[in-house]
């Protein structure tokens, strides 16, 4: 394939979690700048990024390779996460503009629609994008992009369960949305924070000791048993 040399990293990411590049596999320059149709140079730009966001790290006489993150750093993304989305949720009731109270809205009404008979794909994607959107409504940048790094991390290390209430699940993003509208930021904080607690019997993570089957997470304030991507 060939894409844009500002894409790669996002192109490199992308493979990383959906399971292309294997957790402990090398990432070679040449390689990587075939597969993706560029030169070495933005590859190698991408590689460093990656690094410093904890996709990639660089071995002695081995180069680059994809990160093996372990339970406990697994853990701390959620832990993170639990932290991170109340704060978010609650600056977005203070800043979010009318654009962004569009988008919040009309992906409630799509998810309410769908919650009884769409595929856990799609639900899956709109719950990403009402985060998502959440996230830029607290006008932040590097708020944003923590939380942006979390929603990519947290894809990578955990399977994702559709909710066992569909139409509770996307009751509590209507709520949301709701306080964000009010601007109340503390209930949108209160919200937020138990949603997640409630989200996260659905996270299992992707690896356990020795890259074994997936293991299920029970609580998010629980080191190795604690928001795709984000529900």
């Amino acid at each position: 394939m060939r894409i844009p040399a500002h894409s790669v990293c996002t192109a490199i990411r992308d493979d990383i979690v959906t399971g292309v590049h294997g957790r402990g596999s090398r990432l070679t320059e040449e390689l990587l700048a075939r597969r993706y149709g560029v030169s070495r140079v933005p590859v190698r730009e991408a590689l460093r990024t990656l690094e410093a966001e904890g996709f990639v790290v660089t071995r002695r006489h081995a180069g680059a390779c994809v990160a093996e993150p372990t339970r406990r750093e697994a853990a701390d993304l959620l832990e993170t996460r639990a932290l991170l989305e109340p704060l978010g949720a609650s600056r977005a009731a203070r800043r979010r503009t009318d654009a962004h109270l569009k988008v919040l809205r009309g992906l409630v009404r799509l998810g309410q629609e769908r919650a009884g008979r769409g595929t856990v794909d799609e639900l899956r994607s709109l719950g990403g994008w009402f985060h998502e959107t959440l996230a830029r409504a607290a006008d932040s940048p590097s708020l944003t992009a923590l939380l942006t790094q979390l929603r990519h991390k947290i894809a990578w290390m955990y399977v994702v369960e559709a909710p066992v209430g569909p139409v509770e699940h996307w009751a509590e993003h209507a709520a949301i949305a709701d306080a964000v509208a009010r601007g109340d930021a503390e209930r949108a904080r209160a919200l937020m924070t138990r949603h997640i607690e409630r989200s996260a019997p659905g996270y299992r993570l992707r690896f356990a000791a020795g890259g074994a089957a997936t293991e299920r997470v029970r609580n998010t304030q629980h080191s190795v048993n604690t928001a795709s991507p984000l529900r």
